[in-house]
This record gives C-alpha cells, sequence and structure tokens, in this order.
C-alpha cells in the first residue's frame, strides 16, 4: 500500500509539473525574456510580451463590456517581463499609471486595438467577440506562443477565427496566423479585415502597399506611440482608412481575403517614444520599411 501511494503521489507530482509547462514557466526577474499566459485574476485576460512591447487580449469575462477581439497595448520601457508584477499589483499600483517600467494608456474599448481582426461585411468591420478559448502552446525566453479561439453570430452565420499568436525575443511585431471558419466549415475567400484603431481621428496614419504595412501615430499621456499593421503585399486587397463620429469605429484597415485554407499571415507591433528606441514617426516608418 504505502508502495502504491508512493507511485500515486509520483504521478500526481508528474501532472501538475506538466500542466505547469503548458503555461509559461518562471524566469529571471530582471532578465529579457518573452512571456505569454490567462490571466484569470483580472477578468479572463490573456497577455503577451517580450523585451521590447506587451499587449492584452480580452476573455469571456469581459464579453458584457465594450471589449471584443481587439488587442490592447501595455506601453512598456524596460526589457525584463512586467506582466505579472502589474498584475500583482494591481490592487495597490494601477497600471495605468508609469510608475517607471511602462504604463497602460491605450484605449481600446470597441475598436480592433492594435492589430485586432474582423469580418469585414458590407462595407464594415464586424468583430468577432471576445476569445472562448486559449492555450499555451509554447513559453520559453526566446519564443511564446499560444492560441486563442473567438467565436460570434452575425446574421444567422456563425463565424470562427482561431488565431495563433507567436511573439520573439528583441521584435517589435508579433506574428499572427489565423484560421476563420463560417457555420463550422473553413471559411475560403472570406473578406476580413486587419485594424489599427486611429482614437478616433487622432491619429496621424500611413502605409506602404508596396511593403503592405499600415500605420499610425499619435500623442499619448505626455510621450508618443505608433502601432503597425503588416501582411504580404501580394495578399491584401485594398488599404483603406475609416472615418466615423460614432466612438471607436475610425480605423486604418488592412483588407484582404482568407485563402483556400480560410487562413490569413500578419504582423502587429509598436514603438514607444518614452521607451526610446522608436522616437519619431519616421523612426517608425523607416523600422517597418526594413522588416
Amino acid at each position: 500500500m504505502r508502495h502504491l501511494t508512493s507511485l500515486l503521489l509520483i504521478g500526481i507530482q508528474t501532472l501538475a509539473g506538466a500542466v505547469f509547462a503548458s503555461e509559461c514557466a518562471a524566469t529571471e526577474p530582471l532578465a529579457p525574456a518573452t512571456h505569454a499566459r490567462f490571466v484569470p485574476e483580472r477578468i479572463d485576460d490573456f497577455a503577451w510580451e517580450n523585451d521590447k512591447i506587451a499587449f492584452r487580449a480580452y476573455g469571456p469575462k469581459a464579453r458584457k463590456g465594450a471589449e471584443n477581439s481587439g488587442i490592447d497595448c501595455w506601453l512598456k520601457r524596460v526589457e525584463y517581463p512586467i506582466i505579472d508584477k502589474w498584475y500583482g499589483q494591481m490592487n495597490t499600483k494601477s497600471y495605468h499609471t508609469d510608475w517607471g517600467e511602462g504604463h497602460d494608456p491605450y484605449h481600446v474599448g470597441s475598436s480592433a486595438g492594435c492589430g485586432g481582426t474582423g469580418i469585414w461585411l458590407n462595407g464594415k468591420r464586424e468583430p468577432l467577440e471576445t476569445y472562448t478559448k486559449q492555450e499555451v502552446i509554447e513559453c520559453t525566453p526566446q519564443r511564446s506562443q499560444f492560441k486563442l479561439t473567438y467565436e460570434r453570430e452575425i446574421d444567422g452565420d456563425v463565424y470562427g477565427e482561431e488565431k495563433t499568436i507567436t511573439i520573439e525575443l528583441g521584435k517589435r511585431l508579433f506574428d499572427v496566423h489565423s484560421v476563420f471558419t463560417k457555420n463550422g466549415k473553413v471559411a475560403s475567400n472570406l473578406p476580413v479585415c486587419i485594424g489599427l484603431t486611429t482614437h478616433d481621428g487622432k491619429a496621424e496614419t500611413s502605409s506602404n502597399e508596396t511593403q503592405g504595412w499600415i500605420a499610425c501615430w499619435e500623442s499619448m499621456a505626455g510621450s508618443e506611440v505608433g502601432t503597425a499593421a503588416m501582411a504580404d503585399p501580394k495578399r491584401i486587397d485594398e488599404i483603406k482608412e475609416v472615418k466615423s463620429d460614432k466612438k471607436d469605429a475610425s480605423h486604418l484597415f488592412i483588407l484582404m481575403k482568407t485563402d483556400r485554407n480560410g487562413s490569413i499571415d500578419y504582423q502587429a507591433g509598436y514603438g514607444w517614444k518614452k521607451a526610446g528606441e522608436i522616437t519619431t514617426s519616421k523612426d517608425w516608418k523607416n523600422y517597418l520599411d526594413e522588416k
């Protein structure tokens, strides 16, 4: 019996270790690293970062609010991971205030934020709802990868998106591979959009059709920030700016269609003046041209 109990304990410990490995292993507190994890302590956020950028997406518990499949930028100016620290101290120090590492002044609301997708129907973005499922695939100091699943019924049809996001150390853009479905089947040739909010038209917008990128540059909380999305120019149907009097509805879009597998690939990210490396709109456009 004692031998059987020992074997059971070993099995439980092994299983617990496997569960932990499917999330994100701890790293040295001040060492540059990628990081990605589910955040149940803050209404089901999912957050990811590397040494230069950080983001979050909204989960099921946020569905009653304005948020949908838009992506939020967390502006950071340190190389080490900040996700766990900022969430851990949110009851005593708001991450909307810069305490020396960065902060979250970026408004998403019902917009696409920085690189959020949507179905392009009747000449407008139809975002899918907040994600329904999340899965960490890989999490190492050099590279993290995870999957977010989205779904929404629109005009009697159920659209889905399975978004696989990869973030690597040293890069200002994360990679996305999205597969779309319609009524449970692969949705080939489906019109979709990749968006950047212009924050009700306040941002300066620019694009490069040859390189396949769109970008915004704007003043924010005493500094300036540039956001961008990029796709294979051969896959892009149109780059389109939409201006609206409705809050959070003004965007710069990449419009494209899914391939025969229902998929698209793109990148998105930001540069923050306060972090020091990207300090002007010209710097940001030069960075994108060199990608």
